[in-house]
């Protein structure tokens, strides 16, 4: 893991980071020292680990006493995009816009990212635990949308994961991994959402085979999550976590 810029403000530090191919972000309580608890932030699709959503999530939970990491999805950011994705992609958009089914063609391309987005995460895990700053310590995971779609396999096959804030998404191709996703979620829905319809949202609820899960549903389109639900994640994780 190579650091490449640090800074700090409002009592909380942000460092850039490079692991082999992978861009990310780590940030941490200002003078940190010792095991805490981490959250992995996975970002939207066309997103990346500085969207500004990411960035204030990040520096809420730091400022909490949590580590917190993000990366540049595979794709995404500042990694490189190969023909493959583009061409899946493509097909994507040529199916929304010729009225296909939203949930199936998302989890087309959802599906070709996951096996390297999962690989990414663990071994950045074992990377930034390895930090003094960070330390083995209790570690959950939150993304809505594409950050769901990856974050159900990363889930399902990560056992260091203790509990998950998830969402925005339906149960397209997501059914097998969710069936093996056991820790406590809080689960988010947009009501009036066009591109998740609510049917599809509430099916990926009820396939998690998780014994503590929580619905937060509120109305409003798919970019409309309400503010206050970022405090209500982190009651979560504290809940959870600490």
């Amino acid at each position: 893991m190579r650091f490449t810029s640090l800074t700090s403000s409002d009592g909380v530090t942000e460092q850039l980071f490079t692991l082999g191919e992978i861009p990310g972000v780590l940030w941490t309580p200002e003078g940190a020292r010792g095991p805490r608890s981490l959250v992995l932030l996975g970002h939207g699709g066309g997103q990346h680990k500085m969207t500004p959503g990411i960035v204030s999530r990040a520096r809420r939970y730091a400022a909490e006493g949590f580590a917190v990491v993000a990366i540049d999805a595979p794709h995404h950011g500042e990694r490189p995009k190969d023909e493959e994705f583009g061409r899946i992609a493509a097909e994507m958009r040529a199916g929304m816009a010729a009225g296909g089914n939203p949930g199936a063609l998302v989890a087309g391309l959802h599906g070709y990212l996951a096996p390297r987005a999962v690989a990414d995460w663990q071994e950045v895990l074992t990377a930034v635990q390895r930090l003094d700053q960070v330390g083995v310590g209790p570690v959950g995971y939150c993304g809505m949308s594409m950050g769901c779609g990856l974050g159900v396999p990363l889930i399902a096959a990560e056992p260091r994961i203790r509990a998950a804030v998830l969402g925005l998404l339906g149960v397209h191709g997501l059914a097998e991994d969710a069936a093996r996703v056991t820790v406590p979620v809080q689960f988010l829905v947009q009501w009036d959402d066009r591109m998740v319809p609510r049917d599809q949202g509430l099916a990926l609820f009820d396939a998690l085979a998780s014994a503590e899960k929580t619905l937060h549903a509120n109305p409003g389109q798919h970019g409309g999550v309400p503010s206050f639900e970022v405090d209500s994640s982190l009651r979560f994780f504290a809940r959870h976590l600490i």
